[in-house]
């Protein structure tokens, strides 16, 4: 199809989960914006003596302050508004124009398809973005139009790449969500999906619709209530068991998160399978790259599942990576599981497989009565391309984690060289070594004198009228005074 134009030779494909950060170096006026209605610590404003070299710096530290707060904010950090603040010059093209012209050239070539609506911010991602469609012999049917840029992680041959999105329209399995139609080419990929009214687990869990933006309704949620103890049990038991499946099958994943499981009724579908061969950054990367024991994607998955597991039973995501302690759950079995994934032990260690989860007392008991038999073929020579591009992405991780390891300890040192307690030890030190410096001077100097008196030794000392027992007597002395780091003349010896 030739829908798609071919991406300009030399195109860098950012990771748009790297975090960003800024610092205030100078101060301009400029018109306020309102990201979310998250509550954020702006700092007070003054209409008289806002102009005042103080106010103007607390004003500073306030603003740092509120920026830091954003730049670690998970959701809000990888806001587009955010990103274009902070790096304007990466984050200056259109993508909902650039997403309309490929959608347009697409039903050019496609006319059954019609765009009902453009679904404006549903989505996280950037360079991803969602029509509401519908077919024109059927249309009171809804669907799914997704149109996503290639990402970083995208090692795929053109060849294999088309060919492995196509396939995805064959996949059958109780426990992913079909795929009506999908293409790709060497810029872009574009996928169709049934349209859910009743939304995603992340729906649910924060009381949210659909069509709402991603920043309204997950950012700051109303009400903060985890599911049932059942419901985390079912739709736990039915997101490992399709993770297990991927994993048989050597498909590469790694982007688990409850806006990328759709509700079906009682049972849990899987999202987005197309991400991965796209080369598309996961969104938890900014937390396992963290961690260099997470190192594979069948670990990443793991991570990814621990964090769904805590944002069901609580609500909300966990504040911090990783979770000291957890509050009250439904079950002890609950909290069991979540420590062997999200506790600071469990990083060090590394993630269980998704055999040894499913084998836990949380879900080992959990009747699954979908009869449905999985069925997705992928011919060999895909499968080891797949392999390849598994194994590279693990490497670029696995690289990235190295640098923030190396990035973190040179941090720490810095950190520590500059501390107080630090500083006060150096001081200490340079007066001690001062100390000795001058002893050993003193030392010196008495040693001159001792050799020069052993020299006279056969005759008067330069001093005149000193003998020779007065001088070894002199010299004696001398020592002992310069001992006590005491100067004295030597005409008041001689």
């Amino acid at each position: 199809m030739a829908f798609m134009e071919k991406p300009p030779a030399g195109k860098v494909l950012l990771d748009d989960t790297v975090p960003l950060t800024a610092q205030i170096e100078a101060s301009q006026s400029l018109h306020s914006h309102t990201i979310s209605t998250l509550s954020l610590p702006l700092p007070p404003k003054k209409l008289i003596g806002n102009m005042e070299r103080e106010f103007i710096a607390e004003r500073q530290k306030g603003l740092q302050a509120y920026l830091d707060v954003i730049t670690t904010h998970h959701i809000l950090s990888n806001c587009e508004l955010v990103k274009k603040f902070l790096d304007p010059n990466s984050y200056s093209v259109n993508y909902t124009e650039i997403a309309l012209q490929h959608v347009s050239m697409f039903f050019r070539s496609e006319p059954k398809w019609e765009v009902v609506e453009p679904l404006k911010d549903i989505g996280w991602r950037i360079r991803k973005k969602y029509f509401l469609m519908k077919i024109k012999n059927q249309p009171k049917e809804r669907l799914m139009l997704s149109w996503a840029d290639l990402g970083p992680d995208k090692y795929l041959s053109d060849k294999d790449l088309q060919y492995a999105v196509k396939l995805l329209s064959s996949c059958s399995h109780p426990y992913i969500y079909k795929i009506t139609f999908a293409t790709a080419n060497e810029s872009s990929a574009l996928v169709i999906r049934p349209f859910s009214e009743k939304g995603t687990l992340k729906d649910l869990i924060y009381k949210g619709k659909p069509k709402d933006p991603f920043l309204k309704k997950y950012c700051n949620p109303k009400k903060i209530q985890g599911l049932e103890l059942q419901q985390i049990k079912t739709y736990g038991r039915q997101i490992l068991e399709v993770l297990k499946f991927l994993h048989e099958k050597g498909f590469p994943y790694g982007h688990l998160h409850s806006a990328n499981v759709m509700l079906d009724g009682d049972t849990c579908k899987l999202l987005d399978l197309e991400n991965s061969l796209l080369g598309l950054p996961s969104f938890y990367r900014s937390y396992f790259s963290q961690f260099r024991k997470i190192n594979t994607l069948e670990g990443v998955d793991v991570h990814c599942f621990g964090h769904l597991l805590y944002e069901m039973t609580y609500g909300r995501p966990p504040d911090t990576i990783p979770v000291d302690s957890f509050p009250p759950a439904p079950s002890v079995f609950v909290v069991s599981v979540l420590e062997s994934i999200l506790t600071c032990e469990a990083m060090k260690n590394g993630m269980p497989t998704v055999s040894r989860l499913l084998q836990m007392p949380l879900f080992s008991d959990v009747l699954l009565t979908n009869s449905e038999k999985p069925q997705f073929k992928i011919p060999t020579k895909l499968k080891e391309a797949l392999k390849t591009s598994k194994e590279c992405i693990e490497k670029r991780l696995t690289e990235e984690q190295k640098l923030i390891h190396q990035h973190r300890r040179l941090t720490r040192a810095q950190s520590h060289h500059g501390s107080e307690e630090e500083k006060k030890k150096r001081k200490i030190l340079a007066r001690k070594k001062s100390k000795r410096s001058a002893y050993e001077s003193g030392e010196e100097h008495s040693a001159k004198y001792s050799n020069s008196n052993n020299s006279g030794e056969m005759g008067c000392h330069p001093c005149s009228g000193t003998t020779l027992k007065e001088s070894r007597m002199w010299t004696l002395k001398s020592n002992s005074l310069s001992n006590r780091k005491e100067v004295f003349p030597i005409e008041e010896y001689c």
